[in-house]
């Protein structure tokens, strides 16, 4: 049974992509700071409060080699020139940069050929104003997957972002992002959960082999 280590995996799109991924027959690790009851023989939950270094990197040797990791906990926070808060910043950075360095430093040498990599970026990476901090780290994400996927491809691991534009999770009613509302897409709704785990899914099996090193974007047409 082909094993995924899934962070955020309590809400949003991480939870979304673990009941996705269970129902396809993987066995299912989820990291979060929030336990996760669920009634499944193949589901581990690991309370562990990611933005906590020393925390993590203490729990990381204790997790079985996962035949893919998939970083989807984040958080928003919004604010424009002259308001920015460096710790703001510096919380921002930890989460989306910081732990998906330290768990792909850890569990990449050791992943076999048909390893997967997903992290869930967002298709604000290109910029959008009053985001600044939080656009940094996703953009950092994305020269990150890029390096690393060059780094593995000669090993048959593959590294992708998947960028979702507003999705219906509980981030959209953040504290702190008043300053940058949420745009509903062209397509005239939110972008569900679901949909974002779907092509996670798919970057995981076999016939995504050749699909690496790209930010793929979920975004209802507001790129265009």
């Amino acid at each position: 049974m082909r094993h995924a280590i899934v962070t955020g995996a309590s809400s949003g799109i991480g939870e979304a992509i673990v009941t996705r991924l269970l129902e396809e027959g993987w066995r299912v690790t989820g990291l979060s700071r929030t336990p996760v009851l669920r009634d499944n023989p193949s589901f581990d939950s690991v309370n562990v409060d990611l933005s906590d270094s020393d925390a993590l990197q203490a729990l990381l040797p204790l997790l079985a080699l996962p035949d893919a990791v998939i970083h989807a906990a984040g958080m928003m926070a919004a604010a424009p020139l002259g308001e920015l808060r460096p710790e703001e910043g510096e919380r921002l950075w930890r989460l989306h940069v910081g732990v998906a360095e330290r768990l792909m430093n850890h569990f990449a040498p050791q992943m076999s050929a048909g390893g997967r990599i997903v992290i869930i970026g967002s298709r604000t990476s290109r910029g959008m104003a009053g985001r600044s901090q939080y656009v940094a780290t996703k953009a950092a994400q994305v020269g990150m997957v890029r390096s690393w996927a060059a780094e593995l491809a000669p090993r048959g691991i593959t590294v992708n972002v998947v960028a979702p534009g507003a999705t219906q999770t509980p981030m959209l009613g953040a504290q702190g992002r008043e300053s940058s509302p949420v745009k509903v897409p062209p397509i005239g709704r939110l972008i569900k959960p679901e949909e974002v785990a779907s092509l996670t899914a798919w970057l995981l099996c076999e016939y995504a082999a050749p699909v690496t090193g790209q930010e793929i974007l979920i975004c209802g047409g507001s790129s265009l």
